[in-house]
């Protein structure tokens, strides 16, 4: 397969690039290092790739330059590229958010749908759901985004449905539920509090600590990816990819501390804008559809988190 993984620099996209070269494949990597944490870290995580002669970077912005090119005799395009973040998708920050999680897309979907690709997988977020009066959230669930970056994704994957519906186009959106694992961007919580156990800085609490998110570790993400990419699946097909992990901030807390074996100091601040009580979702439709199931679980992948994050101190 020849495939071409945007926002191939980040967290997941790095991983996704990894696998799909150690499987054999051909891989294009888009990524154009936006400054939302520094470009050194996101070009570390391609340090495995770019060894490999099977993998192109291009350096190239989505929502701008012309992409008829960039998709020539590519197979599947894997779309992980996005502006992420709650917190920074208010005010005037959000027209950074539709132009790259949004115009970017449609972008994206525009030229696949002229050149005849044969399945783009999307990378949702379980931040469409919102705030749910029932968990866990099924895809039938109506989406009500709590934040404008959640309105974006899930304006994205509207598009996805509208050029599957429209032109044909294959599409999969995969709604992932709060990842983690090595590679992780350094503002996400658990980032954030696996350096804390490690180098003794004071871990940011917002809000009460009584919030709950489901964990999905990295590789079982990417797993999914994999498996969206070769799915005799509908047009427009969403699958929610949960990884069991469900856990509150302040159990995660003492989590971190017991594996790692450290304290860790926490200040308590207000809790953000945006920031759903909790999220959760069922997976019935991925094994169905996907045949995939979460094999990694919450304790081991902070395990091997932490395991990274003690690296990273050493290098």
């Amino acid at each position: 397969m020849h495939a071409l993984v945007t926002g191939v620099a980040g967290f997941i996209g790095s991983h996704l690039a990894d696998a799909l070269l150690a499987r054999g494949d051909r891989v294009i990597g888009v990524d154009c290092f936006t400054p939302y944490y520094d470009p050194a870290d996101k070009r570390a995580n391609l340090a495995g790739a770019l060894t490999r002669p099977e993998f192109d970077l291009v350096e190239f912005d989505l929502a701008d330059e012309s992409l008829a090119d960039l998709l020539d005799g590519i197979d599947v395009v894997f779309h992980q590229a996005a502006q992420p973040g709650v917190r920074l998708s208010w005010a005037d920050g959000f027209a950074t958010y539709v132009r790259n999680n949004v115009l970017a897309t449609q972008r994206i979907l525009e030229a696949a749908a002229a050149v005849g690709i044969s399945r783009v997988v999307f990378a949702s977020s379980s931040s469409v759901y919102g705030q749910q009066p029932r968990y866990p959230t099924r895809e039938d669930d109506l989406p009500a985004p709590y934040s404008p970056y959640g309105v974006t994704k899930l304006a994205a994957e509207h598009l996805c449905a509208a050029y599957g519906a429209n032109l044909g186009l294959s599409t999969v959106a995969l709604r992932y539920f709060t990842v983690f694992g090595p590679r992780q961007r350094p503002d996400m919580s658990l980032h954030r509090l696996c350096d804390a156990a490690i180098s003794g800085a004071t871990f940011p609490q917002f809000g009460d600590g009584l919030q709950v998110r489901e964990f999905t570790y990295v590789d079982d993400i990417v797993a999914g990816n994999l498996r969206a990419a070769d799915a005799d699946v509908a047009p427009g097909t969403v699958a929610n990819l949960a990884g069991g992990g469900e856990i509150t901030l302040r159990d995660l807390i003492a989590l971190v501390e017991e594996i790692s074996g450290s304290p860790v100091s926490v200040e308590v601040q207000s809790a953000q804008l945006g920031d759903a009580r909790r999220n959760g979702g069922t997976i019935d439709r991925a094994r169905e559809l996907l045949a995939w199931e979460p094999a990694v679980t919450l304790r081991h992948g902070i395990e091997r988190q932490l395991a990274w994050h003690r690296a990273r101190v050493t290098r």
